[in-house]
């Protein structure tokens, strides 16, 4: 089983070189927040994702990859996505 605190570790370190912040919820679920350092805008906010999955390294992996995979939706689908010539 994974601590709370070292889920919160991994989850913020999966978003590098991107900032996040990962906070636990009164009812046992994760707040996660990623967002550009230098400007604050934010690019992700997942309010109540649920833990009771997230007990190995290759979950959290997955659910890292899942909220980048929606991340890059979302740039795509409102034209935040820089295309290079």
């Amino acid at each position: 089983m994974v601590s709370i605190l070292e889920l919160r570790h991994m989850i913020e370190c999966g978003f590098l070189p991107l900032s996040c912040t990962c906070t636990s919820n009164p009812d046992g679920t994760l707040r996660v927040r990623v967002f550009e350092p230098a400007s604050g805008q934010v690019e992700l906010l997942v309010t109540a994702i649920k833990t009771d999955k997230l007990t190995s390294s290759r979950a959290i992996a997955k659910l890292i990859g899942e909220l980048r995979a929606e991340m890059a939706v979302r740039r795509t689908k409102f034209g935040w996505a820089k295309i290079s010539t």
